[in-house]
């Protein structure tokens, strides 16, 4: 399948500064000394000390094309490659956690970040506010990984949003992290791709997560010149819905989006969204952790997705517990 790919661009960030070298407007931010705004730590040119923040597939994919750019000793644009992710009730940890702890990455659990030398960082679906001072240990700041046209869906969530409302665009822009704001530092790079008719959520992430880490590597391979032509995000058109939390990352949590009126779960297989439920009994968190269709449904493959039920596991009979939930219209 061809993927038509576009790029769009907000106002300039300012002047353009020498190429190679940090934008005026970033040297000032990280505090770089030096009559040219530079000090012992940044390095002129790849390869770059990266720390990689993430938790999901989306975010998984990034990490594998950085892992790969570090096992090619011949283009030499990653040097060294080091990961934070959330910790997680289980034993495996996300996909994150997981890939890194397969290709022998060290690996970090937040708020632990190490305390190794670092180039720049990279932030893709990590869902924590990073401070000031973190940030400022990075000579070239940190990048996020931000699966939507910046400002449209700033947020943890942009890519149901971007499905649950019918956007017939999506996208994907690589931004500087700012302190104290989610999404609204300057754009590096931003590329958009119609969205497919009746696309789910896990589709179109698996679309945009493969477009996003080839940008990924494109902004790193000229990081300073992208720094330096950074652009601010316009200020009109921009969403933003404080519903949603990134605290929803673990199984089993649960957000009302009050605009959509859509209650989001996360289970096991990622997000589901449904416009309506009906609880026949008090639910715990363990039952919209293991999740199962309603017999009814396997028994009707072919029922329209309005029809569709859902149940919860029934726990062993010497819980004396049994848990039932039935969800209408679900959404991936």
């Amino acid at each position: 399948m061809r993927v038509l790919v576009r790029r769009c661009w907000g106002p300039r960030l300012g002047s353009v500064a020498r190429p190679g070298r940090p934008s005026a407007q970033w040297r000032a931010l990280v505090g770089l000394g030096g009559e040219d705004g530079r000090d012992a730590r940044v390095r002129e040119k790849p390869p770059w000390r990266v720390l990689f923040f993430g938790t999901d597939q989306f975010a998984r994919e990034a990490l594998r094309f950085l892992h790969a750019a570090r096992e090619n000793k011949e283009e030499e644009l990653i040097d060294k490659l080091e990961v934070v992710t959330m910790p997680s009730p289980s034993t495996k940890g996300l996909p994150v956690k997981q890939y890194a702890v397969q290709s022998q990455l060290p690996v970090y659990e937040w708020p632990d970040v190490g305390s190794g030398e670092y180039d720049v960082g990279v932030v893709a679906s990590f869902g924590q506010l990073l401070s000031e001072a973190l940030i400022l240990k990075f000579p070239y700041g940190i990048l996020n990984v931000h699966p939507s046209c910046l400002p449209r869906w700033r947020g943890p969530a942009p890519i149901i949003h971007t499905v649950l409302h019918g956007d017939p665009v999506a996208g994907v822009t690589i931004m500087q992290i700012r302190p104290k704001r989610f999404d609204v530092g300057p754009i590096l790079k931003q590329e958009t791709v119609p969205v497919p008719p009746k696309s789910t959520a896990k589709e179109l992430e698996a679309v945009l997560s493969r477009l996003g880490a080839n940008m990924l590597i494109s902004v790193l391979k000229k990081l300073p010149e992208s720094l330096n032509n950074g652009r601010q995000q316009p200020t009109e058109g921009a969403t933003y819905d404080p519903e949603l939390t990134a605290q929803a990352l673990i199984p089993g949590s649960v957000i009302y989006h009050k605009q959509s009126q859509i209650l989001l779960v996360y289970c096991k297989d990622g997000w589901i969204g449904v416009r309506s439920v009906m609880l026949k009994k008090t639910l715990t968190a363990t039952d919209f952790y293991n999740g199962y269709l309603h017999p009814w449904y396997q028994k009707n493959a072919q029922a329209p997705t309005s029809q569709c039920r859902f149940q919860t596991l029934r726990l062993p009979a010497k819980k004396k517990q049994k848990k039932i939930v039935a969800m209408q219209q679900c959404i991936d």
